[in-house]
Parts: C-alpha cells; sequence; structure tokens
C-alpha cells in the first residue's frame, strides 16, 4: 500500500472508528525558555570610524546606547564587500566556500563564485527554525543570481526557501530611498506611495509589524529577525533637516577631519593609544588642493552622508524603544555591524549619479556643482568623494573592496542585558563575520545539522566569540583568516598579517606583498616585509593552502566586465509583456545597451485624449520610455541627467487602432540612429549618441505603466496607460559586442 501517513511518526492507534482509535498530535518543536530573540541588523558601508561611538562627530546616540550598555568589538572583521559578508555572517561558513566570493552580479560559475549560496550551506535561519524560532528577514538580500528575480524564479535562493518565513524588502545590491524596487515573500510589490516616504523608516514599520504579529500569535515564542537596512550606502538620501544639522561641519575638509576622528578615538578606547594614525594614500586628492567651488560640494556631500547615517540611528532607536516596549529587549541578542568598511566609489568629487561611476561615465564637476541643492533629494542618486570614505575609515588607509584594514575591519556592538555584564565593555579579539553563526549555535546549546533537506552540509568554519564575551582579558582563539576580494588578498595568521593591493589587469605573480604585525600594529602603518621575508613567505604559502580549502581559485580581478557574460548567458532575442504585470528585474530586462533592438505595441486609442506609459525601462536615473501623451507617440531615452534623445510623432495620432513602434539601428559604439513608426510609417528619426555602455536602465521594466521615479519628467508616475494596449514585444538584434569595455573606451578616443 503507498504510504500516506506524514513524515513524522505517528504514536498514536487506528480502529475502525474514532471511538476504539487513539489520535496524536505532532507537536512543533519549542524553543527552551531561556533562548533570546536575536535581531541582526547590518549597516551598509558604514567605515570602522562613523559611528560615533567609534570615534566620529556623526549624531548616532542610538547606537551609541546600545554600546553603552553592550559590547564594541573594535578587531571585527568582514569580506570587504557586501555579499560575500552576508553570505558568511549568516551561514558561518567562508564566503568563497558558500559561492560568493564577491557580489552576485559579478559570478562567473566556478565554484567559489556561484552568485547564490550553495546549498551545503544552509542558513541561520535555516537552522533555528527546527528549534521553534520564527524568521524575519528585511531589507537587503543580495545573496541570489539577480537573473532569477523575476515572477518565475526559480526561487530557490530568495529568502523564503533560504530558512525565512518572511521577506520584506530589495534583492540587489542598493535600491532609491525614496522609490525602491520592494519584494513581499517571493514577489514584487508595487511602489509604496505614501507623504514622505523613506525606505529605512519602512524597513523599521516592517520589522516591528512582523515581530508585533509573531508575539500576538504566539507569545514567548523566540524569532530572529536580519534587518539589512540600505543605509548608508549610496544613493545617500535623506530629509534636508538632517543635513542641514551638519552644515559647514566638514568645510575644513577630510584631512582635518581624519585627525579629529582618530583623537577621539583615542579618547575612547577604540584604538590603542600608540596607533599611528596612517598618511593620506596615493588615491585621495589633497583638500588644500580643491578649488573653493570643488570644496564647497565635496563638503556638502559629506553633510548628506551624515544626515543619512543620523538619521538611520534614529530608526534604529525607533525598533530598540518598541522591543523595550514589549517587555522583549532584556532578552534579545541585539547585533549591529557594518559589512564592509567605507567607500571609495564616488570618485574624486562624488556623483550626483552613482550609476554613471558603475558605468565607466564621468560627471563634470560643474554638473555637481549645478545640483548641490539637490543633493540627498528624489533627484540624485549620490554619493560622497573618496577622501570622505577614507575618513569613514579612520585609522585605516584603504576602502571597501580592499582587503587592508579600511575594507575589512568594521564595527560590532552586541547588546543583551540578560547576558552581558560588563555593559559598555571593549573586545581587542580577532573576530570574523564567519564567527557569528558559532556564536549563536553555542549561545542556544545547539548543533549545526550534518544533512539538511537531504543534502549533505559543510563544516561550520567559524569559531564562537562567546569565550570573549565575559572576559576582555581572554587571549583571541581564532588562528587564522584568510581575504580575497577581486584579485587583492590577504591573511591574518596569529597576530601577523599579510596583504597585497592588487592592480587590475595585471600579473598575479608581480603583486607586491606587504606584513604588518597588527596585533601591535593597529592601523597597518609599517611594513616589516623586508624585516621579516621567512614570516611573510611563510603566510603567503599559508594563503595559497587557505584558497585551495576554500575554493577561492581561480583569481579573478575583472569586476562590471563579469557582469556581461552573466547577462549574455540569460538573454534572448524576443520578449513579450502584457500590461498590469509584476516588475521584472533590471537584470532579467531586455540588454540594449550598444545594440539594435526594437519596440512594438499594438494600441487602440480614444480621439477624446490617450495618455500613459506603454512600456518603461529604468527611471529618473537612466532609462528608456515609449509612451504616449495627449495621443501623440514619444519615446525618450534618459542619459541619466538632464540630456535626453526624445523622438516625438509631429502629428497625433488618429482615434482607432494602431501598431506602433520605435526602432534603433546601432551605426557604432554608443550610438545610431533611432525612429519612431506608426502602422508602418517613419513618422520621427534621431541620430543618439554617447549612450549608455552597460545597462541603460537604472531600474526594472514595466508595462502600461512606469511604477518607479519616472523615466520621463513629462509625467508623473504611475502614468498608467488610459487606451487599450494588447502587448509590448521587444526584439534584440545581434550586434552588441560583449566587452562593454572595449566599446566604451573606443568611443572616448573618439571624443
Amino acid at each position: 500500500m503507498e504510504e500516506i501517513l506524514p513524515a513524522e511518526k505517528f504514536a498514536g492507534s487506528i480502529g475502525k472508528t474514532y471511538r476504539d482509535s487513539k489520535p496524536h498530535w505532532a507537536e512543533a518543536k519549542k524553543a527552551s525558555p531561556d533562548h533570546p530573540n536575536i535581531v541582526l541588523l547590518v549597516l551598509d558601508d558604514v567605515g570602522f570610524s562613523h559611528l560615533g561611538c567609534y570615534g566620529s562627530d556623526i549624531n548616532t546616540p542610538r547606537i551609541d546606547a546600545l554600546a553603552a550598555k553592550g559590547l564594541r568589538f573594535t578587531n571585527f572583521h568582514t569580506t570587504a564587500m557586501c555579499s560575500p559578508t552576508r553570505a558568511a555572517l549568516l551561514t558561518g561558513r567562508q564566503h568563497h566556500a558558500a559561492g560568493m566570493g564577491t557580489i552576485v552580479e559579478w559570478c562567473t560559475g566556478y565554484p567559489g563564485y556561484q552568485g547564490q549560496v550553495t546549498k551545503r550551506a544552509a542558513t541561520l535561519a535555516d537552522m533555528l527554525r527546527p528549534h521553534g524560532y520564527n524568521t524575519h528577514a528585511l531589507g537587503k538580500w543580495h545573496l541570489m543570481r539577480m537573473t532569477d528575480a523575476t515572477a518565475a524564479g526559480p526561487f530557490d535562493y530568495w529568502p523564503l526557501a533560504r530558512g525565512f518565513d518572511r521577506y520584506y524588502g530589495f534583492l540587489s545590491s542598493l535600491t532609491d530611498h525614496w522609490n525602491p524596487e520592494l519584494f513581499c515573500d517571493n514577489h514584487p510589490i508595487s511602489r509604496p506611495v505614501k507623504p514622505g516616504y523613506h525606505l529605512t523608516e519602512d524597513l523599521i514599520d516592517k520589522s516591528i509589524e512582523l515581530i508585533r504579529d509573531q508575539q500576538c500569535s504566539a507569545p514567548g515564542k523566540p524569532f530572529f529577525s536580519y534587518v539589512a537596512l540600505g543605509a548608508c550606502h549610496s544613493p545617500h538620501h535623506v530629509e534636508p533637516k538632517y543635513i542641514e544639522r551638519y552644515k559647514g561641519k566638514y568645510d575644513c575638509g577630510w584631512d582635518e577631519i581624519r585627525k579629529k576622528w582618530f583623537k577621539r578615538q583615542i579618547e575612547l578606547g577604540i584604538i590603542p593609544p600608540d596607533t599611528v594614525l596612517t598618511e593620506r594614500n596615493n588615491e585621495v586628492i589633497a583638500w588644500d588642493s580643491l578649488s573653493s567651488d570643488e570644496q564647497r560640494v565635496c563638503a556638502r556631500m559629506q553633510e548628506v552622508f551624515a544626515g543619512f547615517l543620523e538619521h538611520t540611528d534614529e530608526q534604529v532607536g525607533r525598533l530598540v524603544d518598541y522591543l523595550e516596549s514589549m517587555n522583549l529587549l532584556d532578552n534579545t541578542l541585539f547585533v549591529v555591524l557594518s559589512d564592509n568598511g567605507a567607500s571609495d566609489e564616488g570618485g574624486d568629487h562624488g556623483n550626483i549619479n552613482i550609476r554613471k561611476h558603475y558605468a565607466f561615465v564621468d560627471e563634470p564637476i560643474e554638473e555637481l556643482i549645478a545640483n548641490i541643492d539637490k543633493l540627498g533629494s528624489e533627484y540624485t542618486y549620490n554619493h560622497y568623494p573618496k577622501g570622505w570614505g577614507f575618513a569613514g575609515n579612520t585609522p585605516l588607509k584603504w576602502f571597501k573592496m580592499d582587503t587592508f584594514g579600511g575594507g575589512i575591519r568594521d564595527p560590532l556592538i552586541i547588546h543583551w542585558p540578560n547576558k552581558i555584564k560588563d555593559q559598555g565593555g571593549i573586545r581587542r579579539q580577532y573576530h570574523h563575520c564567519v564567527d557569528f553563526v558559532p556564536t549563536v549555535l553555542e549561545l542556544l546549546n545547539i548543533d549545526a545539522p550534518q544533512n539538511h533537506q537531504g543534502i549533505e552540509q559543510l563544516p561550520i568554519h567559524g569559531k564562537s566569540m562567546v569565550y570573549a564575551f565575559d572576559n576582555a582579558q581572554a587571549p583571541t582563539q581564532k588562528k587564522t583568516q584568510y581575504f580575497e576580494m577581486l584579485g587583492d588578498r590577504g591573511i591574518w595568521h596569529e597576530g601577523w598579517k599579510a596583504v597585497t593591493r592588487h592592480k587590475k589587469g595585471t600579473d598575479f605573480e608581480a603583486d607586491i606583498w606587504e606584513l604588518y604585525h597588527v596585533e601591535y600594529d593597529f592601523s597597518e602603518s609599517n611594513n616589516l616585509a623586508s624585516q621579516f621575508p621567512e614570516k611573510l613567505k611563510m603566510l603567503i604559502d599559508l594563503w595559497w593552502s587557505e584558497a585551495e580549502k576554500y575554493s577561492v581559485l581561480p583569481l579573478d580581478d575583472r569586476d562590471r566586465e563579469r557582469t556581461a557574460a552573466s547577462l549574455k548567458a540569460t538573454s534572448r532575442k524576443i520578449y513579450t509583456y502584457y500590461p498590469g504585470m509584476a516588475r521584472v528585474d533590471r537584470l532579467s530586462a531586455p540588454n540594449v545597451a550598444n545594440r539594435s533592438y526594437q519596440i512594438e505595441a499594438e494600441i487602440e486609442i480614444d480621439e477624446h485624449g490617450t495618455n500613459g506609459v506603454l512600456f518603461a525601462a529604468g527611471g529618473r536615473f537612466g532609462g528608456y520610455v515609449l509612451f504616449i501623451k495627449d495621443n501623440q507617440l514619444i519615446h525618450e531615452y534618459n542619459c541619466g541627467d538632464e540630456r535626453r534623445l526624445i523622438l516625438k510623432s509631429p502629428s497625433k495620432l488618429s482615434a482607432g487602432k494602431h501598431h506602433v513602434s520605435f526602432g534603433f539601428k546601432k551605426t557604432g559604439s554608443l550610438a545610431g540612429s533611432g525612429t519612431l513608426s506608426c502602422d508602418g510609417i517613419e513618422v520621427a528619426s534621431l541620430a543618439m549618441e554617447r549612450m549608455w555602455p552597460l545597462l541603460p536602465n537604472a531600474t526594472g521594466i514595466h508595462c502600461g505603466r512606469d511604477d518607479g521615479s519616472p523615466v520621463s519628467e513629462s509625467y508623473s508616475c504611475p502614468n498608467t496607460f488610459n487606451g487599450n494596449l494588447k502587448k509590448i514585444i521587444v526584439k534584440v538584434e545581434d550586434d552588441q559586442e560583449i566587452d562593454f569595455l572595449k566599446e566604451y573606451y573606443a568611443a572616448l578616443a573618439d571624443d
């Protein structure tokens, strides 16, 4: 007879009727009464010195209060970039071994670079659910291939398939805080429309909502809330009132601010008193060499960042207040950390539209100055200059994506009143984000599964930090930790560190390794390579051994170029879309960059005034849109600034059915001819040049409406089409070169 009973063993008995039968109710696993709630709150691109309690003058009183009643760790490390840190943090496995050697967009298909967390590495949420926990993930996920962010999935690597009961947030690396692209559980949702809306506030609201609802249904049941804020990654978005609190504070520049923050770090005991403030690295411009206009716009960008971080701190405080109001805070393990160091991605002078940096497009300083009053608003996608990232990593010398201290040494605060007695204590033992999962497992006295959902699991690679909770003087129990990011390499072993900063495109064998005794040299200021060559060789050999062990190889120093290959592998020639469809993520959209393509639509319009979007790809900071306005057909290509390439039919379309289209014929690198047609007749044409070298659409695509920030400023979102739209067909041609950089640099040479 076919087995139809549930997997759980039935302990009752079955007779002919219920009168002579005995029922059995399988009970769900209950957590131990002393198991804490867990809140893991991850900040983004917040450097070692950015928080007030780590030395800055930025107002972060609510996070500082957690530190004052908890523990601050000053020797805590990450992987130098977001996706890899999150993979190690949530699984307890080294990031390459988990399949996340770099961010998901730059996956390459090798075991250590899959762009998704291997199923051989169950997450902490997977481990906690069988022990009576509810699990919530909020905010940034960035642990799956973005080509899978579709209504058809596959959903195997979305949060709900990786141990979380609920999810609300964004799946990609960053998003617009005023107009975010959000998902709820396993589906995209429309842009929230609310006066004064801000994503950080929304994520905290949703965190509170999920905890409230869970406690109403199961009072006392523990929860694990993974709250991964988009703050303070670019774009730096915040209301003017927060920015104005810092007006004039940074006019002295990043060189002076580093000195001030360094002095305060010593006063706070965050760094040893004999720490050396590293000199300005050779990629950062001296503040005094900037013109007065350059200084003005650069200072304003730091004011915006500071306001953004203060606003974030305020929202963290709301979550803390809610937990306290529910009498949950004392038995909540509340953890705050950053995923990597502060960023240098803003270049020398910062950005109005950071997408241009990612696409290798420069923004003239005149453009930055002209938009200074818009910084932080919904009209900018801004990021600060690398000099402020340098200051944010004080006293360290490099940045996010580097395996030097500025990329990998980050703030960590652990608050748990019921267990942490040394309130306000500082811990200097060496730790890494891979150590978080084994810490929780030890606190709960549970083991990681050796088999999960029928899949044999990797061993836990991290080392518990619990030994340091009650003993500030306890010696570090960790022995070795390797690092690798985009060809940069490093290894820490028993207080010594070997590290090399690889230059993209050069021979890996020619890299120059440096050696630091970081147990006594906090800021990595004294290179001992020439004094201890044997120690350096031993550490380099150890790095290669660890690289073999954890799937680090092959070394690869490419970054944005990798995206082209992954997009090519998942692309098709014809795309069909229907009005009312769910948003399609940008990396699953037709890739029309630097190639010929055509957009076709079957529509029916009304003589009294038909309006609305037929097809929109992207938003205010880059994209293209085909729409009708007052019965005129319009195509607009948004270059990410005030330069718009606009085609408009010279006369209104007559009432009735029409076949309309926009076609682009590539004639050169990043250039070609655009044509509008109606019923097979060309009605307008335009020479188009200096187009986006990578994906032109900053965000996803919509059919029959535009549900983000508007691609065109000639309408307001959602600008739903009020005529009859049957479908949209997008066709792409074969004339696109996969080496976008080759074409881009060729275009620059022609200018």
